[in-house]
């Protein structure tokens, strides 16, 4: 078996899909978690000056959704034939898309990590975008008809949706009212069995 070390900041974010990919398989990895005093040193020496990076039997694989995409490939969990994986790339990506509307200028805001009204962020920024973004994730879920975003059952996008899911609910706890599917989908990937001891573990974070 290779030898997995994943290093990330002491937050979920980022490197929770991969920590969760990881404990779901049973696959065990080294799970460094930097912390802001240490991150101005090892900054210059992480190859794009930023985190996760996942290293593989010495091999360095940096970005989130290249490190997501391998794990998910090596451990079965990518989609059942190439069509569905392009299915799941493209959900994920399309909710990176909405993160990205919401991240810098509300979540991070709601979260202290940038200076600025969270109030009016939440009104101004946030809802838009989910009444915006929110109902079309919605509709891929109830088509599927396995109770998550594809046919086929559980991939790495059901993973990365529902960690984040779960800021968007610390953050705006009325905000899946009315997208049920997307509700359940957050307790159904925090609810399997393989990963409540990691869960019951883990830091508790706001995002």
């Amino acid at each position: 078996m290779p030898s997995y070390k994943l290093t990330y900041f002491d937050v979920r974010a980022l490197g929770e899909t991969a920590r969760l990919l990881f404990t779901y398989a049973g696959v065990p990895f080294e799970d460094v978690r930097v912390t802001m005093e240490q991150w101005p040193e090892l900054k210059a020496k992480m190859p794009w000056g930023q985190l996760p990076v996942l290293e593989v039997d010495g091999h360095t694989i940096p970005q989130s959704f290249a490190i997501y995409r391998y794990l998910a490939n090596e451990f079965g969990l990518a989609g059942k034939d190439a069509l569905e994986k392009a299915e799941v790339d493209a959900i994920a990506d399309a909710f990176k898309d909405f993160y990205a509307s919401i991240g810098p200028d509300y979540i991070y805001i709601w979260a202290g990590f940038k200076e600025g009204n969270a109030e009016t962020a939440h009104k101004d920024v946030f809802l838009p975008a989910v009444e915006k973004f929110l109902p079309v994730f919605e509709s891929i879920l109830q088509k599927s008809g396995s109770g998550f975003f594809v046919k086929s059952g559980l991939t790495w996008v059901d993973f990365f949706v529902a960690n984040n899911l779960v800021t968007m609910v610390n953050a705006s706890p009325d905000c899946l009212k009315a997208y049920p599917g997307l509700a359940k989908l957050k307790e159904t990937v925090h609810s399997l069995p393989q990963l409540q001891k990691y869960l019951a573990a883990r830091p508790d974070t706001k995002a």
